[in-house]
C-alpha cells in the first residue's frame, strides 16, 4: 500500500522546491490541510521566494480534492508574488488537475481590492440603460400579445373564461373595499384637516370642502386607489403565475393546447379594468364622507352646507376624469403583474423578487401616466 500523504519543503538556490507525495485523498485530507497550513506559516516568516517549485512526481494518488489542495497551494504562492507552478504530476491525473481547476476559475469570488473608478461607473448606468431598454422592449411585446389574444377571444367569445373572470372580480374589487375604504377615509380627514389649517389665515376655510373635492375627484381617489390595488392585486398575480411556473403547471397547460394568455392573463385583465374605476368611485365616496366628517367636527361646517358647497365646485368633468384614468391604470398593473409572473425562472427566490418588482414598476407607471394625463388635461382645458 502507497504512503500517506505527504509533503516537504527543500532550499534550491534563490527558489524553493516543495516536494509532494503519497496518497492525495479525501481520506487525508484533514491531515493534509494542517501540514500545508503548518508549511504556510513558516514560509511567512521567511523572506518570499521569487519561484518555488510543486514538484508532484511521488503523488501516488489523486482524486478532486487532492487536486484542489495543490491548486490552493500554488494559488496561495502566487498571491505572495511567487510563481508556483505545478510540475512532474503523472499524466494519468492531468485531466482531474484540469476539470479542477476550471471549477475553481468559475466558483472563484470577485477580488475584493477592486476599486470602482469612472469606467465601472459608466458601465453600470450602461448596463441600467440597457436593462430598462430590455424591459421597455418585452412589455410592448407582451402587450402586443395580449391585444393579438384578444382579438381572437373576441372572434370567439365561447374561449373566454367567464368563470374565472368573476372570480377575479371578486377577489381584486369587493375584497379590496375594506382597505381602500379604510385609507380613503384617512387621507380624506388629513387632507382636509391640511387644508383647512392654511386657508384659516385667509379666512376661507369653506373653500376646504372645494379643495378636497377636486383632489380626491381629479387625482387622490384614483391615484391612492391604482397603488393599493398594485400592491395588493398586482402582487398576487406575480406570485400566482409565478408559482404554477415553478410547478410546471404552465407547461403542462401549453402541452395540453391551453395559450396561458387566454387562461390566465385576459380574465385578470378584464376583471381589473371592471373593478378598479368602481373602486375609485368607491375611494372618492368615502374620501369626501371623511373630509365631511373632519369639516363638521373641526371646521363647523355641517353635512348640508358640505354638500351645498362640494356640489358647486365639483362639476362633470371633474367627477369623469378620475374613473377615466381608471381603466388605463387597470390595464398597466395587470400586464405588468401578470408580465412577469410568466418571467418568473424555476425557484423560489426568482418568485420574491420578481414580485416586488411586478409593485415597483406597476406604482412607477401609474404615477408616469398619471403625469401624462394631467398634462393632456391642463392642455385641453378640461
Amino acid at each position: 500500500m502507497a504512503e500517506e500523504a505527504w509533503i516537504e519543503a527543500k532550499r534550491d538556490g534563490p527558489g524553493l522546491v516543495l516536494a509532494a507525495g503519497g496518497r492525495w485523498l479525501v481520506s487525508t485530507a484533514a491531515a493534509l490541510d494542517a501540514r500545508l497550513k503548518a508549511l504556510d506559516r513558516a514560509l511567512e516568516t521567511t523572506a518570499p521566494p521569487r519561484r518555488v517549485s510543486v514538484d508532484c512526481s511521488k503523488i501516488a494518488a489523486l482524486d478532486t480534492v487532492g487536486a484542489w489542495l495543490l491548486l490552493r497551494l500554488s494559488a496561495v504562492l502566487a498571491r505572495r508574488g511567487a510563481e508556483a507552478p505545478i510540475e512532474g504530476l503523472a499524466a494519468r491525473f492531468g485531466p482531474l488537475l484540469h476539470q479542477a481547476e476550471k471549477f475553481a476559475a468559475v466558483s472563484a469570488p470577485p477580488s475584493p481590492h477592486h476599486h470602482a473608478g469612472p469606467v465601472d461607473g459608466l458601465a453600470h448606468i450602461g448596463r441600467i440603460t440597457t436593462n430598462a431598454v430590455r424591459q421597455v422592449a418585452s412589455g410592448m411585446d407582451f402587450f402586443g400579445l395580449v391585444v393579438v389574444t384578444g382579438l381572437r377571444t373576441l372572434r370567439h367569445p365561447g374561449r373566454f373564461r367567464f368563470v374565472a373572470f368573476v372570480s377575479h372580480m371578486q377577489r381584486t374589487g369587493s375584497a379590496a373595499l375594506p382597505i381602500v375604504g379604510l385609507l380613503s377615509f384617512l387621507v380624506g380627514i388629513v387632507f382636509a384637516y391640511q387644508g383647512a389649517d392654511q386657508l384659516r389665515y385667509y379666512g376661507a376655510e369653506i373653500f376646504t370642502v372645494n379643495l378636497l373635492g377636486l383632489a380626491f375627484m381629479r387625482e387622490l381617489g384614483v391615484l391612492l386607489t391604482a397603488i393599493i390595488v398594485a400592491g395588493r392585486s398586482g402582487s398576487a398575480f406575480t406570485a400566482e403565475i409565478g408559482t404554477m411556473q415553478v410547478n410546471e403547471e404552465i407547461d403542462a397547460m401549453t402541452t395540453l393546447g391551453l395559450d396561458p394568455v387566454e387562461v390566465l392573463v385576459l380574465p385578470r385583465l378584464c376583471a381589473l379594468a371592471v373593478t378598479l374605476p368602481l373602486l375609485t368611485f368607491y375611494a372618492n365616496v368615502m374620501g369626501m364622507i371623511g373630509g365631511a366628517v373632519i369639516c363638521d367636527l373641526s371646521l363647523g361646517i355641517p353635512l348640508p352646507l358640505f354638500l351645498q358647497q362640494l356640489r358647486g365646485a365639483i362639476t362633470g368633468w371633474s367627477f369623469w376624469l378620475g374613473i377615466l384614468k381608471a381603466p388605463f391604470f387597470a390595464v398597466c398593473i395587470a400586464l405588468i403583474g401578470c408580465r412577469e409572473g410568466l418571467a418568473v425562472t424555476r425557484s423560489a427566490e426568482s418568485v420574491g423578487r420578481l414580485t416586488t418588482l411586478s409593485v415597483v414598476e406597476s406604482i412607477f407607471l401609474v404615477i408616469i401616466f398619471d403625469a401624462a394625463f394631467s398634462i393632456i388635461f391642463a392642455q385641453l382645458h378640461i
